[in-house]
């Protein structure tokens, strides 16, 4: 894609559904130009349709009202809402009655069958495996084009916004606008790099402190960098909770976003920076079963020879207080720096 972000990289030296629904979902009949080259099929009929919503329902996502097998990919709501097509899939009826479904931002890709897998012939089992790699291939094509879409969006707003000073969400937080930009209606942009500085997407927050994603941009291992690096640089989830840990520290810092994309960010920066020390500051979401900030942490961690580092709070810690932009506010900036110098001092 020719643009004028593309073309010049970011160049600042930094790190650079509900299970009840099928009660409400009806199955339309397939118009006849649908129908027209399944008419020799009478094995596609109601059955199969509400079983592939079933297995899509099963998967805790809201199956789509009509559903087409035509061999070719086809977008839903995955939650019900019109705007959302976050939802996918492809649904062969030639032959062997198999399809593949999934969820853009989730990752989620899930396999059905129409017969037990255990009952399947040899020749079955190849076809099967031939309706998988087709609907993959197809989703792959999608998510290029989608991707490539949502990033011409983002290069055109970041370009047409202005650089902030101020928000009321950062003055919420407490936090600099380091980086950040701001549209003529207030809305809040983060953009979102990979670790060659290429803008791919946005994170647009509002003044009630809303966040979303550019629909279709890349998520996966692009990030918003603070600082420059030095002999350690931190993976965290927020950008509110990046910038206190810089204003803190002085670390150079990486937000993620999510917990599911520390992982892949900071996979992303032991390639380009094998020798350095790499820091994944968690979000200890005690309040929470499984605590997935603390467990993602740990994995990514794991997963490039890291070091985790948990913010620890005072007694009276409330039970919202998970991130280090929490602790911030509540214990200051020498609480942040001893978590950071505990673990960079061991």
């Amino acid at each position: 894609m020719s643009t004028k972000e593309n073309a010049q990289p970011h160049n600042n030296a930094e790190l650079s559904a509900d299970s009840n629904s099928a009660n409400r979902t009806s199955y339309k009949p397939l118009t006849s130009r649908e129908s027209h080259s399944l008419r020799a099929l009478p094995q596609f009929d109601g059955w199969i349709a509400e079983q592939f919503a079933k297995a899509i329902e099963a998967a805790g996502l809201v199956a789509p009202d009509t559903i087409h097998a035509d061999g070719t990919l086809h977008r839903f709501s995955a939650t019900g809402r019109k705007s959302d097509k976050a939802g996918w899939y492809v649904l062969h009826c030639d032959g062997l009655p198999a399809g593949v479904f999934g969820h853009w931002r989730t990752g989620l890709v899930e396999t059905w069958c129409s017969k037990p897998q255990q009952k399947l012939s040899a020749q079955e089992r190849a076809e099967l495996r031939h309706h998988v790699q087709h609907a993959k291939e197809q989703r792959n094509r999608q998510q290029v084009l989608r991707q490539q879409e949502a990033q011409q969006k983002a290069i055109a707003r970041w370009e047409a916004a202005k650089p902030t000073h101020w928000h009321t969400y950062t003055i919420a937080k407490g936090i600099q606008t380091t980086g950040l930009r701001a549209e003529p209606d207030r809305t809040l942009l983060v953009p979102m790099r990979d670790v060659f500085g290429v803008l791919h997407s946005l994170q647009t927050i509002t003044d009630d402190g809303s966040k979303r994603f550019l629909a279709g941009g890349r998520v996966h291992g692009c990030f918003h960098s603070i600082g420059l690096p030095g002999r350690a640089l931190v993976v965290c989830e927020g950008m509110a909770t990046a910038q206190s840990i810089h204003a803190c520290t002085g670390l150079a810092v990486a937000a993620a976003f999510s917990a599911g994309n520390l992982a892949p960010v900071a996979r992303e920066l032991r390639q380009h920076y094998p020798h350095k020390q790499l820091l994944i500051a968690a979000d200890d979401d005690h309040a929470t079963e499984g605590n997935p900030g603390l467990t993602a942490a740990r994995a990514a961690a794991l997963a490039v020879g890291g070091d985790v580092v948990v913010p620890h709070f005072p007694s009276e810690r409330p039970s919202k207080a998970t991130d280090f932009n929490d602790l911030f506010s509540l214990a200051g900036a020498d609480a942040v720096r001893a978590c950071f110098a505990e673990v960079l001092e061991s």
